[in-house]
């Protein structure tokens, strides 16, 4: 008779990759990679709004498109809210796993980070994730929105925009998504072994063009309604 094989001791999949999470290198690579996933669809995002640029008609027929198609909006909704689980999780167990490994604050100048946007990561953080919320409120259900009308994505725009003090929020948080991107691209192409004394300073290059880019798309539009240039 053969002998009994020995079960296997061999991890499976979803072990080995809960394993490489808790490891700080996993973690590090998962909020890049969520962070990949956001930059996405920031671009993609930015991209669709700016048709509104091209008039009532085609800004509309490209929010009757998404709509019309449920798969990919649900799809793409549920990898943003996945990949916003683990960004958010993720961001705050490293800073807490930072903060344990250095729990007295450096004392000397010149020891901080000096860069402004790695400082204020965790609070531009939090302030666009309850910016998101807002977002969702305001031009996706309506619930904040006094004069929202389902589907009529330009008049929403037009008039929810016609608000200073709305218009103001939406470009200070556009200003800290600008930064949270600066940084969070930096990072990813650290995290990512795309870091190199090389071609260092174009990949910081890029990461600061490609957020200020963002920055200006998105902040346009606001800006464009309350002056007028679009209404």
């Amino acid at each position: 008779m053969s002998p009994t094989a020995a079960p296997s001791t061999l991890p499976t999949r979803a072990q080995r990759v809960a394993l490489f999470y808790r490891d700080l290198v996993g973690k590090k690579f998962a909020m890049a990679l969520s962070g990949v996933v956001f930059f996405g669809f920031v671009i993609g995002h930015m991209a669709g709004n700016l048709q509104v640029y091209l008039g009532r008609q085609k800004f509309n027929d490209y929010a009757a498109f998404l709509h019309g198609t449920p798969s990919l909006l649900w799809g793409t909704r549920l990898v943003l809210f996945l990949s916003l689980v683990v960004h958010l999780y993720t961001g705050i167990s490293l800073t807490l796993h930072s903060r344990a490994a250095r729990p007295v604050r450096y004392q000397v100048k010149g020891h901080r980070h000096p860069n402004i946007a790695a400082r204020t990561m965790l609070l531009s953080g939090g302030f666009l994730a309850a910016f998101i919320l807002f977002h969702l409120l305001h031009l996706t259900t309506g619930t904040v929105h006094p004069d929202f009308v389902p589907l009529d994505a330009y008049d929403n725009v037009v008039k929810g925009f016609s608000s200073a003090p709305v218009t103001i929020a939406y470009v200070v948080a556009m200003g800290l998504l600008g930064l949270h991107l600066y940084h969070g691209a930096w990072s990813m192409f650290q995290s990512m072994g795309l870091s190199h004394p090389r071609y260092t300073p174009a990949l910081r290059k890029l990461a600061a063009a490609s957020s200020i880019l963002l920055v200006v798309g998105f902040s346009s539009i606001p800006l464009a309604v309350l002056f007028g240039l679009v209404r």
